[in-house]
């Protein structure tokens, strides 16, 4: 990969000799070349030498110095700075745009190109600080709409990774209309709020946040789930159940999210047929896994195990998974036991076997987009940084 990025370097570095030799040709078609076209030509190929032996410090210092900024060359300093941000060496780039930014004869549109690279640069080193002011002074000063949305756009990010989630909620307010991608996020960061608000027990606060989380985006099942877990802490056992039932409406794939809360919530309730009867009503919704082995066990408590094989046994047939077939199994051992037999089955045990090690350290989440898997449920997706594109993995190895 830095051999890859370290050719990019050159190849850049081979355009800009290109240019140089473009110009200095048509210069010599006027006059005689000078000592300063003779001096930029020769400082070039030692820049070029540097990047040959892997000297990229003092390639930098090298075509700095060689390649007058203007109109010609600017865009060969930026690229260079973005090919070494790639290369993880931002504070080169810091360097090269820094150094960019020092000359007044760039034009007010260049200039905040080149601040949006020197944001992303201090980005890149962590220097989020800095990056932040640079972007606010940005938006303060450029009229330019491209610039003003990509720099928009880099503040929300950066706002995003310091978990500043109001301010990033305030700096989005004016672009909902025109970006509505970005609602999702802002739906989360009203999560994140509440969850906020409730830690420090000011749960009316939350409720407004999580609220207005389902206004930003109707399908928010984070939101849903946080504001069933409030009806549940104040005993409103119905009303959390009755925000439970939206799920499947917002996003069938979280099923198998919801169903501990719901499976509380009933419980509590000491209402299990009534859970029985809403998990038929989600197996023919969605005939995950999980629904199959809740409803297998409200069978198992009352009819008992051979009663919980044969209904298993039936929706296994319509639905057929891994944890399913490994649950089926832990059935039929029981069974075996309840029936005075000694030793198990060694098929049921081999299959036994089988199934525990491919369910063994088996992913339980993904993330839709970049396909990042997990075990547990995150609602960032800590790999592409996108809000509520990790779901459960569903079907015939999923939940």
């Amino acid at each position: 990969m830095q051999d890859a990025v370290l050719l990019g370097v050159l190849l850049a570095a081979v355009a800009t000799g290109f240019g140089l030799g473009i110009r200095f040709d048509a210069r010599r078609k006027h006059r005689h070349p000078t000592t300063t076209d003779s001096s930029l030509a020769r400082e070039y190929f030692v820049g070029l030498n540097y990047l040959l032996d892997e000297k990229p410090d003092q390639a930098i210092h090298t075509f700095i110095h060689a390649l007058d900024v203007n109109s010609d060359t600017v865009e060969t300093h930026i690229a260079l700075g973005k090919l070494f941000r790639a290369r993880g060496e931002a504070d080169k780039a810091v360097s090269i745009h820094q150094n960019l930014l020092a000359r007044p004869a760039l034009s007010s549109e260049t200039n905040a190109h080149v601040q949006l690279e020197l944001a992303q640069d201090f980005i890149a080193l962590g220097v989020h600080d800095r990056a932040e002011r640079l972007l606010q002074t940005l938006l303060s000063q450029t009229g330019n709409d491209t610039y003003r949305l990509r720099a928009k756009r880099l503040l929300i990010d950066l706002l995003d990774r310091e978990h500043e989630w109001q301010q990033a909620l305030d700096t989005v307010h004016s672009m909902l209309k025109q970006q509505p991608g970005m609602r999702r996020a802002a739906a989360h960061w009203h999560c994140e709020l509440a969850r906020e608000e409730i830690g420090q027990s000011s749960r009316q606060l939350a409720r407004r946040h999580l609220k207005k989380a389902l206004q930003m985006d109707e399908t928010c099942v984070r939101a849903t789930l946080m504001l069933s877990e409030l009806e549940m802490e104040n005993g409103q056992y119905q009303r959390a159940i009755e925000w439970l039932e939206r799920i499947p409406h917002q996003d069938i794939a979280h099923v198998p999210t919801m169903l501990p809360a719901l499976q509380r919530a009933y419980e509590r309730q000491e209402a299990p047929e009534k859970f029985e009867s809403h998990l038929y009503r989600l197996l023919g919704q969605a005939p995950y896994t999980s629904v199959i082995i809740a409803l297998g066990e409200l069978v198992h408590r009352r009819d008992g195990v051979d009663g919980a094989i044969e209904c298993t046994g039936e929706w296994l047939r319509e639905a057929p998974s891994l944890g399913g077939l490994d649950y089926l199994i832990d059935l039929y051992l029981q069974s075996e036991r309840l029936g005075g037999k000694a030793t198990p089955d060694t098929r049921l045990l081999l299959l036994k076997h089988h199934t525990d090690a491919l369910l063994e350290d088996r992913p339980r989440h993904r993330c839709r987009h970049c396909g990042f898997a997990s075990e547990g449920l995150t609602w960032q997706c800590p790999s592409c940084r996108r809000w509520g594109t990790i779901k459960p993995i569903t079907g015939i190895e999923g939940e």
